[in-house]
């Protein structure tokens, strides 16, 4: 029987190739796609709203007579028409219009519109609003609908997509669509079925109850919704599966090395890490692949955890190789290790795009015949040329920079091709709970949540930009004293030549304001070795203040800097600041970390600071940023395709995340239902086999 998904959106009428072209690129090739191309918030076009109440920002429908009309030559040329009713009076203004569109708009005509409030030089206005002239009666109340907005792409209009899916509700008389779902799972939270949620979500009725339609909580939307997580948590369950039905070299540690290891750290482990290591040796010697996820707040001691999961690999005769995101973190990873291992007798080696020539054929060699115990590196790890003898284990450090597709991608460098390796994956960014269960659903999770003994709070100051020269005295003192000292400049273009300009312009300020104190600079553009060099100085104390862009985001130990300047922070996210402010802190004495805003602050820059300034909780912090940014910015998963809902917003409906956790499993037996949902839902956006 023939479905909405084998029939093309060109059977529309007015879809040509054309259109059909455009619909692609939102992911719309059949009329289901069409149909689950969903509003993502309504208009209230119901009831017109006198001049008079308009506020800025205020979205509405307005209805009045032409005062006038004007050509006004500014900048740019515009239509300016002044509208007026009873209660006051708004200006239409249109940048781009015709001789037709003049002549209509003339004095006396009655007119419709309906825009957003902005403020104008002849008091509020609306740009280019949709309007109507000699409108129709509007319908009463209990006759009126609210009118869906849909996602877009250039060259197709809003009316255009509302006319298109009305035509695709029209096939839903013949061609229902498939319902996967139980229906005792519908009626035990009393949902709709698919084709009466999606009737309703396109086409809500008049009557229907405007406000849960405006919230997103109508039991039409709500089944969507559930359904939409469902396939996202389905799709990661799947990931999981195709992962661990490889078999993995089972690690059965024989040696003393941990024990050797262990003694020669300069202070014991916390329970926390302890217990995190429980779970970890546990799963390294099973023959199905470890899929673990650690979590754990700025200087909580991952590193360590990491070494001793190499350490229990290598002495099961195994390799292991460890990814970080930026050359400056991988290589303080391999420092760090260096330090700790080769003194057990354990060879290293370091491999990143920036490795060339002969010093890259030595390291792909000693990868490849097993001589290297360990490779560390940035993602040149996973290149096809880096044939590894026997890996066993991949530790990945910060893993929300990485996609689910690289998990997968990991399955074949195993022993031989055939064995898929054990999955370590560490994130300094504590991930909000009900985020973490459903964006690393094919992960299990472990948290470290506790700072080792002696690591002090940092005390938070929120500062506007106007005190800059109290700010750079504060850094003077605090050098004097023999602290040391970072300045961090951010800037909100995305482009790093301007971030290391601005760092370049900030750091000479700084050296010429404080010739007694030795300056240094990092940037994203210099060249790993420079980078590394004056990383290595200001470790040593040689630097008394180090300018930087957030390339010191992660990793960077100094336990002699004890102040930490951000510029702007207001332009990043809190969990990044909460980052770079765990730069400091890090020996014995009092730290301190200055917010030097440029003001005036939004309501939100101020929610954010505060935030910061009152909590050293990364967990409370993450749940913040969730709050305030979205899931798709914390986890900054834009890049990996992960988390970028249709209808689901992750913070109004995160009461379905816990309920959809339990309901997959069971449905994962039914491989025709997992693969009709993802299809469904993520389309062909991630197909996570595929890769």
């Amino acid at each position: 029987m023939t479905s909405l998904d084998d029939i093309p959106v060109t059977q529309l009428k007015g879809v040509g190739s054309a259109l059909a072209d455009k619909l692609a690129k939102l992911g719309i090739h059949s009329i289901q796609d069409l149909l689950f191309h969903l509003p993502y918030r309504y208009e209230d076009r119901t009831r017109i709203v006198p001049m008079g109440s308009l506020r800025i920002g205020d979205v509405a429908v307005v209805e009045g007579e032409v005062m006038k009309t004007d050509l006004v030559m500014g900048r740019r040329r515009s239509l300016q028409v002044t509208l007026r009713d009873d209660t006051g009076f708004l200006v239409l203004r249109f940048f781009h219009f015709n001789a037709a569109q003049k002549n209509q708009l003339s004095d006396g005509a009655r007119v419709r519109c309906f825009g957003e409030v902005r403020p104008g030089r002849a008091g509020f206005e609306f740009y280019h609003p949709e309007y109507q002239v000699n409108p129709p009666r509007m319908p009463p109340a209990n006759e009126a609908t609210l009118t869906p907005v849909y996602p877009l792409t250039e060259g197709i209009q809003q009316p255009r997509v509302r006319g298109l899916c009305q035509q695709a509700l029209g096939y839903l008389d013949r061609y229902p669509i498939k319902d996967w779902l139980p229906q005792a799972l519908l009626a035990d939270y009393q949902l709709p079925g698919i084709t009466e949620a999606v009737r309703m979500v396109h086409s809500p009725p008049a009557g229907a109850p405007v406000h849960l339609l405006l919230e997103g909580r109508h039991p039409a939307q709500q089944r969507l919704v559930m359904e939409e997580l469902l396939a996202h948590q389905l799709s990661l369950l799947q990931v999981r599966e195709q992962i661990q039905a490889r078999e993995a070299l089972p690690l059965l540690p024989a040696g003393d090395r941990v024990a050797r290891f262990l003694e020669q750290l300069p202070f014991r482990l916390t329970g926390a890490q302890r217990h995190v290591m429980t779970d970890i040796r546990q799963d390294l010697s099973q023959p199905v692949p470890m899929l673990r996820l650690v979590q754990g707040d700025v200087g909580s001691g991952k590193t360590v955890v990491a070494a001793l999961s190499a350490l229990q690999a290598i002495e099961a005769g195994a390799q292991v190789a460890l990814m970080a995101p930026t050359e400056i973190l991988a290589e303080q990873h391999y420092q760090n290790f260096r330090s700790w291992l080769e003194p057990l007798g354990i060879s290293l080696t370091w491999l990143s795009g920036k490795v060339k020539g002969k010093a890259r054929q030595e390291a792909l060699a000693a990868v490849a015949e097993g001589r290297a115990q360990i490779a560390i590196g940035t993602h040149a790890l996973f290149q096809d040329e880096v044939v590894f003898h026997r890996l066993a284990l991949v530790i990945v450090d910060e893993q929300h920079r990485f996609g689910v597709h690289q998990r997968l991608a990991l399955r074949d460098k195993g022993v031989g091709g055939r064995l898929a390796p054990h999955q370590l994956i560490m994130t300094a960014t504590p991930i909000p709970r009900t985020l973490a269960m459903s964006a690393y659903a094919d992960l299990d999770t472990s948290v470290i949540d506790e700072l080792p003994p002696g690591r002090k709070p940092i005390e938070t100051i929120v500062l506007p930009e106007t005190r800059r020269n109290d700010i750079v005295e504060r850094v003077r003192n605090a050098c004097q004293q023999g602290r040391q000292a970072y300045w961090v400049c951010t800037l909100i273009e995305e482009s790093e030549a301007l971030q290391c300009q601005a760092a370049e312009v900030t750091a000479q300020e700084l050296a010429e304001r404080l010739p007694d104190l030795s300056v240094g600079l990092v940037h994203g553009r210099l060249k790993a070795r420079d980078k590394a060099r004056m990383m290595e100085q200001f470790k040593d104390g040689e630097l008394d203040l180090l300018v930087a862009t957030t390339v010191i985001e992660v990793g960077v130990d100094v336990p002699n800097a004890s102040l930490i300047i951000i510029e702007n922070p207001e332009r990043l996210g809190l969990a990044q600041l909460h980052q770079l402010r765990g730069r400091v802190g890090r020996g014995e004495q009092a730290s301190f970390c200055v917010l030097m805003y440029h003001p005036p602050l939004s309501s939100n820059g101020k929610a954010r600071l505060q935030a910061l300034r009152d909590s050293q909780d990364g967990f409370f912090i993450a749940e913040k940023d969730l709050e305030i940014r979205g899931p798709g910015e914390v986890l900054g998963t834009r890049q990996t395709g992960l988390m970028q809902f249709r209808l689901a917003d992750f913070e109004r409906d995160k009461g379905w995340i816990e309920p959809v956790r339990e309901m997959a499993p069971a449905l994962m037996k039914e491989p025709g239902l997992v693969t009709a949902l993802i299809r469904r839902w993520l389309g062909e956006k991630i197909r996570y086999g595929d890769v």
